[in-house]
């Protein structure tokens, strides 16, 4: 009876002990959680970062335009208008077939499928990061995102909408698309127009921005990258890579040959000669001439190229180097060069993945063609 009642006076004084320790221990703990925070830069760091940061921006929040305010309501309208498929002849594609977000805004297809089963003539681009570039498409024929959004509705080979007002008429006859299109263009008396259509498709392309670990490291964050990324980011300066692929998008700020010094299908084997901007302007000068495009996500966004003719990231850069600045890379520079472009991919916006409930046809919703 006596060692019992000792033993339970023993607890008592552990557990007191144990509370007196405690605050203690998260004194120290609160002394020791600095040391876990990001160690000063070196100055190879910090030289690499100035070196960088001439040469690319971070990603903006919002890629934004005076004549098309980006609104939470054109946003909730733009988003829904861009998953719905009744914008198309046959109510099956949408902007998202082509341009699958949870894909990083592409189909991962050499050439996507349209209408009909239709083949499109050159690889869909990522519409991630997309609204700050030069101008759309790969050869360039629309300057933003709400003009190119046109394209892919009225093109017969994709979503074939036969006309415009067949567009607008589809989502006219919705009942519930007329109060969204309303607060989204207030003050207009009929705003289910083909224009707001696409303003708000565009709006919402606008705010598809994925910020990544590189663009950590551009605002000082020397931890954010590896050395390997680090050594890939110095690879592709040094190389010549940054010729084209500049700014916030890691490219889309220019149009340049592809196949610089010596044609292009000999490195892709590609079937297929593609003219370019060619075949837009008719121009001899803009022969092979194509966007340059973004490098952000381009871990995700094969097959590479303007028709989709490779499939390896590795193989894509050692390419780019024969073809474009006449050198061959060490598979060390290359894995280098590769690493950091995986650096690249970043954070989708996950409100963009939340599939939007779209209203429902009425008796006399337009029936698909078939």
């Amino acid at each position: 009876m006596k060692q019992s009642k000792f033993s339970h006076a023993a607890v008592l004084l552990a557990s007191a002990m144990v509370l007196l320790v405690l605050p203690s221990c998260r004194k120290a703990a609160d002394k020791v959680a600095p040391k876990e925070q990001a160690a000063p830069s070196s100055e190879a760091d910090q030289a690499l970062m100035k070196q960088a940061g001439g040469i690319f921006q971070p990603v903006p929040a919002v890629a934004g335009r005076k004549d098309n305010p980006v609104t939470p309501e054109k946003v909730a309208l733009g988003k829904m208008l861009y998953y719905e498929p009744r914008l198309s002849e046959s109510s099956w594609i949408s902007c998202n077939s082509c341009h699958n977000l949870a894909l990083y805004g592409v189909d991962n297809l050499p050439t996507s499928l349209g209408n009909q089963w239709h083949h499109g003539p050159r690889n869909a681009p990522t519409v991630l990061n997309a609204a700050f570039q030069i101008a759309q498409f790969w050869d360039g024929r629309a300057a933003d995102v709400e003009e190119q959004a046109k394209g892919p509705m009225l093109n017969p080979i994709e979503m074939a909408s036969p006309h415009a007002d067949f567009a607008v008429e589809r989502i006219a006859s919705i009942p519930e698309y007329h109060a969204l299109f309303k607060k989204a263009f207030p003050g207009q008396d009929n705003p289910v127009t083909f224009n707001n259509i696409t303003d708000a498709i565009g709006a919402f392309e606008r705010t598809l921005m994925t910020e990544s670990r590189f663009d950590k490291f551009l605002k000082g964050d020397a931890s954010a990258l590896t050395d390997q990324e680090k050594a890939g980011l110095k690879t592709f300066i040094d190389k010549g890579c940054v010729q084209c692929h500049t700014g916030p998008g890691v490219g889309g700020a220019m149009f340049q040959k592809f196949g610089v010094y010596k044609p292009y299908a000999e490195a892709t084997g590609s079937k297929k000669i593609d003219y370019g901007r060619y075949q837009e302007t008719k121009k001899e000068a803009d022969k092979f001439y194509f966007k340059v495009p973004t490098l952000r996500n381009i871990a995700h966004t094969y097959p590479y190229f303007h028709d989709g003719s490779v499939w390896s990231l590795d193989k894509a850069v050692h390419v780019m180097a024969d073809v474009q600045l006449n050198k061959t890379l060490s598979d060390q520079e290359a894995a280098e060069i590769g690493a950091f472009l995986k650096s690249l991919t970043g954070k989708i916006p996950a409100d963009a993945l939340e599939l939007p409930e779209l209203p429902p046809s009425t008796d006399e919703t337009p029936k698909p063609v078939t």
